[in-house]
């Protein structure tokens, strides 16, 4: 199964999908580092003049993966913390490619933004919310904010 789909819905504007609704479009690396490549090469192609970023069925991305993280790609061998923080690195990588894409990246939120899922929305450049859309920053009840992607850089940015 694909878990991120491009589409051209007209001429110059790129949509990714997550596209693992049956988990609410969480975030595990056989999601994630596809995303992130897909992200990089929208972002070599001139001709696309926007990205829109969105998920799969009811929800936009529900934060990490609980159940089913998967393997981050080049860990074979490293220490339990030097493995933690390069799982770190691959999922903030996300965060910097959506922020430095030259293209404006609109988040259209469909569901669920929750952790990380909420972190994916704020770095884009807007934010458009459907009606089921809702958002909540789900580290903060474990006492946790730089595990969520930049959510203390972000979130103020994006509210003021």
């Amino acid at each position: 199964m694909n878990f991120i789909l491009v589409s051209r819905p007209v001429p110059e504007v790129a949509v990714v999908t997550l596209n693992r609704p049956e988990r609410m479009n969480a975030m595990a690396f056989d999601v994630m580092v596809p995303f992130r490549d897909e992200l990089v090469a929208l972002g070599r192609d001139n001709s696309v003049r926007a990205v829109v970023v969105t998920g799969a069925g009811r929800g936009f991305c529900s934060g990490a993966d609980q159940e089913s993280a998967g393997t981050p790609p080049y860990v074979d061998g490293l220490t339990r913390p030097t493995y933690a923080l390069r799982s770190m690195e691959m999922l903030e990588d996300i965060t910097l490619t959506l922020r430095r894409l030259h293209q404006p990246v609109i988040a259209a939120v469909n569901g669920a933004a929750i952790g990380g899922g909420l972190c994916l929305a704020l770095a884009c450049d807007i934010r458009v919310a459907a009606p089921a859309a809702y958002f909540r920053a789900a580290g903060i009840n474990n006492g946790l904010t730089a595990s969520e992607l930049g959510l203390s850089y972000l979130l103020p940015r994006a509210v003021g």
